[in-house]
């Protein structure tokens, strides 16, 4: 997995885990986001990602 492919699982993580459901398991979308930064990523970036998707819908 590159990057950008860390990155756009990352922001699909936040969105589906988004509100309540996130309660239930908050380390899918963190293990996500960590796998992201592990790889260069920045928070700026999984956020941009994260808008673009969400533009998408």
């Amino acid at each position: 997995m590159d990057q950008q492919q860390a990155v756009a699982a990352a922001a699909r993580a936040v969105i589906e885990h988004d509100g309540p459901a996130c309660l239930t398991d908050p380390r899918i979308p963190c293990d996500a986001m960590a796998r992201a930064l592990d790889l260069g990523a920045t928070h700026e970036d999984i956020h941009a990602e994260i808008q673009r998707q969400r533009a998408d819908q």
